[in-house]
């Protein structure tokens, strides 16, 4: 899914200027990594939902994420295959309506507290994360891992135009996410796996994460031709990839345990089951039973509900990549948010 948010904060508190995210990835548990981004480092409150329309407050956030969001739009219905309808360039839309009424409704009463400030738009800090959902989309329409990969780049073409698209109306900050290692989620491994001589060491599947090493390895021309393209463009790189797959590989000297199994689902080898997901109920003799429970303990548990991570994972993964030990160029969080007059990041393009 897709995430758009900006946040606000004064300079004196030397912290984010004005953010809007792209961004996939929401659950049930905790995976709102929005919130580790401006609730827990930047003491800001929790972004409001765009489409939640009643007692919003968006002079610091808006939030346009939904479950299964994609860059390319898919032929498909999300009952038929969970891809939602709005997809990247619906949310850009969404994005485009929100920055125009913005600039009107502001000015009107009330909503100058509710709503951005019209030269927020350009002091944000963009972020875009998204693509894994368009990679699975492939398998589940059983295309090979050759066939998926043929239409990564027309993928990332229209992540290009996106990026473009914020650009041309004042975004000058970009924080882009390569994909994690789809292969090692649960619903992936029980859905897609075919062999267990696809695993790798780790038990995760290996044609899976190949095809995500691919994407990433594509996404990556990508921002360089950005970086040409958009001069007063300041755009860093972020390598989740690495991150998720080192949590996933070194879970118990992390403090984690079990990782490639869901904590919240219902049976199978993976705690998952398509068709019994976390929080399903079943109706036994007209009395409702939970069979699809939460794990005793969530906060030791990599994944959530067998696509999620849990929210102990997402704070883990969060401060590793807000180092900057994972971007290029290699600079922390705080300090992509530091901006010179014209909008473009200091020093570091």
């Amino acid at each position: 899914m897709v995430n758009l948010s900006y946040s606000l904060l004064e300079k004196e508190q030397r912290t984010l200027p004005l953010q809007y995210r792209l961004y996939q990835g929401t659950a049930l548990y905790g995976d709102h990594f929005q919130r580790l981004v401006c609730s827990e480092s930047f003491r800001l409150p929790h972004l409001s939902a765009y489409l939640d329309s009643v007692g919003s407050n968006f002079s610091h956030g808006a939030n346009f994420a939904t479950a299964g969001s994609t860059i390319r739009r898919q032929n498909t219905t999300i009952f038929q295959s969970g891809a939602s309808p709005i997809s990247l360039d619906v949310q850009l839309v969404q994005f485009s309506e929100f920055q125009a009424r913005s600039k009107i409704i502001s000015k009107q009463g009330v909503f100058h507290k509710l709503l951005p400030k019209e030269d927020y738009f350009s002091k944000a800090l963009y972020t875009f994360d998204i693509g894994q959902n368009d990679l699975t989309a492939g398998y589940k329409l059983n295309l090979t891992t050759e066939q998926v990969k043929a239409y990564v780049p027309d993928v990332l073409l229209q992540l290009s135009e996106a990026v473009k698209r914020v650009y041309d109306q004042g975004g000058r900050t970009f924080w882009i996410h390569n994909t994690g290692p789809v292969g090692c989620l649960p619903y992936v491994l029980d859905r897609f796996l075919t062999s267990g001589t696809q695993l790798d060491k780790y038990g995760c599947g290996s044609p899976f994460n190949e095809v995500a090493q691919y994407f990433n390895q594509r996404l990556k021309d990508v921002v360089i031709q950005l970086r040409k393209q958009l001069p007063l463009a300041a755009i860093t790189y972020v390598d989740v990839y690495s991150v998720k797959y080192t949590l996933v590989s070194q879970a118990k000297k992390l403090g984690f345990e079990l990782p490639l199994i869901a904590c919240c689902g219902h049976g199978g080898q993976y705690n998952f089951n398509n068709s019994l997901r976390c929080g399903v109920k079943i109706t036994v003799k007209g009395k409702e039973i939970l069979i699809a429970k939460s794990c005793g303990n969530p906060s030791v548990r990599v994944n959530w509900d067998g696509i999620h991570f849990t929210e102990a994972a997402n704070k883990w993964i969060f401060q590793q990549i807000t180092s900057g030990s994972f971007s290029d160029p290699p600079l922390p969080l705080k300090m992509a948010c530091h901006l010179s007059k014209d909008g473009a990041m200091n020093k570091f393009r």
